[in-house]
């Protein structure tokens, strides 16, 4: 409990740096404290470089989706690789990843309890394991909890779906039973429907000046 509370009181001030909501209990501290934490939050800021802008929006997409920087300059890699605008490609990466798609079905409430879920696997994909957040779900592929896994009391809760009051609306790219937990990945993630707040050619233009 006291890890949780701590993790918790974390993400509220990461949220409150960043200017986004990254938990639902984040998202209340944010709504009455919409300010960087510190004594100085409330004061006017000079105007950041551009450098600063970019790294600012790369950092908020990697807090969203809660990856380390080797993984984040991974995705960007690939992404640069495919064919396509590469902060498309970007954002469909991520959020192919299982533990973002896992968050987006409601099977669980925060990307850290998706995370959890997929770690102490739980989750199967096409009838298999999989401990992996990070494993690429195909489009056709379907995300389930393991048969065993659905009596436990928080994926009984997510089958009831309370967690939809916190999420986002489904995308469009998911067909989810929420009360089977079954979610089937239906297609490739269009940007204009992935749930995350990033303005992604800032983090591409990041990456690139880096290189």
């Amino acid at each position: 409990m006291a890890n949780n509370a701590l993790r918790a009181r974390r993400q509220v001030r990461k949220s409150r740096a960043l200017g986004i909501a990254l938990t639902p209990k984040a998202e209340k501290y944010f709504e009455r404290r919409p300010y960087a934490p510190g004594e100085h939050g409330r004061a006017r800021r000079k105007s950041d470089s551009d450098y600063k802008v970019r790294l600012t929006e790369k950092q908020r997409l990697r807090a969203q989706y809660d990856i380390r920087e080797k993984q984040m300059h991974r995705a960007y890699v690939e992404a640069k690789r495919q064919d396509g605008q590469t902060g498309e490609n970007l954002i469909a990466l991520l959020e192919s990843r299982l533990d973002a798609l896992v968050l987006r079905a409601g099977f669980a409430r925060t990307m850290a309890q998706a995370r959890q879920a997929v770690v102490h696997r739980h989750i199967m994909v096409d009838g298999q394991r999989v401990d992996r957040p990070s494993f690429r779900v195909r489009p056709g592929q379907m995300i389930h909890v393991v048969p065993r896994s659905e009596k436990m009391v928080p994926f009984q809760v997510a089958a009831t779906g309370a967690h939809q009051d916190v999420l986002p609306d489904t995308p469009g790219y998911l067909d989810v039973a929420i009360d089977r937990l079954q979610a089937t990945l239906t297609r490739k993630p269009e940007r204009s429907e992935v749930p995350v707040t990033c303005e992604e050619q800032l983090v591409v233009e990041y990456y690139a000046r880096m290189a």
